[in-house]
């Protein structure tokens, strides 16, 4: 089970989920890069991730869907702002593809993966968001909650690989 580790938010318009995940770090970077993987985790149940598609490369597009228990689905497009293999992401919804503009930018996440010893994995996930208002909604939709669910869901999943 996922240990929680306490970092505070750089700033105002922060989020972060840190935890030492019980799975090699090639596992958990492997959930989060292999859209087959990240279908399998991505949403808290009973929510479901129908599709995923990934160039994951420095300045390659990404399109996860969401649905939700009612069949409703949610694109969330997005581009990868900085990829280093096994311990890096940063990705953004501010562009949809090749730095064409999204319609409004409300978060930019940066991930970080270290080994941990023992296979386990170090795990950040901080989110920023443009502004204070967009993170209070980000925290108002559940986020930790929500990302927490889904840190469990990955945990289960990079285990087994």
């Amino acid at each position: 089970m996922t240990a929680k580790l306490d970092i505070a938010p750089a700033n105002d318009r922060e989020l972060v989920l840190a935890r030492i995940i019980d799975a090699p770090r090639e596992n958990v970077y492997r959930c989060w890069t292999d859209p087959k993987l990240v279908t399998q985790w991505f949403a808290p149940k009973p929510w479901t991730t129908p599709r995923a598609e990934m160039d994951v490369r420095t300045g390659g597009s990404s399109l996860v869907v969401m649905a939700g228990p009612d069949g409703n689905e949610f694109p969330n497009p997005g581009v990868f702002l900085e990829v280093v293999p096994g311990k890096k992401i940063v990705f953004t919804d501010a562009y949809t593809q090749a730095w064409e503009p999204s319609e409004k930018p409300f978060m930019t996440g940066v991930l970080t993966f270290e080994d941990e010893g023992n296979g386990k994995t170090r795990y950040i996930a901080r989110v920023r968001h443009w502004t204070v208002a967009d993170r209070e909604q980000h925290e108002k939709m559940g986020f930790h909650d929500g990302w927490g669910q889904c840190t469990d869901q990955l945990e289960e999943l990079a285990r087994t690989l």
